[in-house]
């Protein structure tokens, strides 16, 4: 997935549409340009794959919603600060629907249940245009995360929604996310791989 986001951005003119790509990944951990392969404490029978995102060390499986998220933030006016600060909005939106009390902290990138970590977000821009995205745990084996220093914090805990008492179809949240998203974003055309 990550070849197919770097060849449409690359070939981007700025006249296409932006794009929101809803994908499901196997148990995958992933290292983004700034992880320190400390962080992972024992891969087990999970590939380790390096990304061009920012950040740490994150794991990604089933159970998880993730949105790569391919769009001009130059045409959109968006700098980097303001596109994570879109995408966590979105995020507590949506988790707010869905009767979950969650939070931003300040410096830490990603959207919490008080000391839990229920999204991540890893971004990468190029040429004034974003891709890969977010996750947001929905109902998974949160195990893997015990085998890594989440987004390179030790002992940084896990959770989904799931665990938070949403007993709800994950195509269900998967469409509120994108509402909310989009309404944070304004118009972005969706595409479901």
């Amino acid at each position: 997935m990550l070849a197919e986001q770097q060849q449409f951005t690359q070939g981007r003119t700025g006249k296409e549409q932006d794009e929101l790509w809803v994908v499901s990944h196997p148990p995958v951990f992933t290292l983004g340009q700034s992880g320190k392969i400390e962080h992972v404490l024992n891969l087990g029978n999970i590939p380790l794959q390096q990304s061009d995102r920012g950040g740490q060390v994150t794991y990604h499986g089933p159970g998880q919603i993730v949105i790569y998220t391919l769009l001009n933030v130059k045409q959109r006016g968006l700098g980097v600060r303001a596109l994570v600060s879109s995408l966590e909005l979105a995020i507590l939106d949506c988790l707010s629907e869905f009767g979950v009390q969650a939070e931003l902290r300040p410096g830490a990138p990603g959207v919490y249940v008080g000391s839990q970590k229920i999204a991540a977000l890893g971004l990468r821009i190029s040429r004034g245009y974003s891709y890969h995205g977010l996750s947001l745990n929905v109902k998974m084996d949160l195990l893997p995360f015990s085998q890594i220093n989440p987004c390179g914090y030790a002992g940084l805990e896990v959770t989904d929604m799931f665990c938070q008492g949403v007993e709800v179809p994950q195509d269900t949240i998967e469409q509120a996310l994108l509402k909310h998203l989009q309404y944070r974003l304004t118009s972005a055309e969706i595409r479901a791989s």
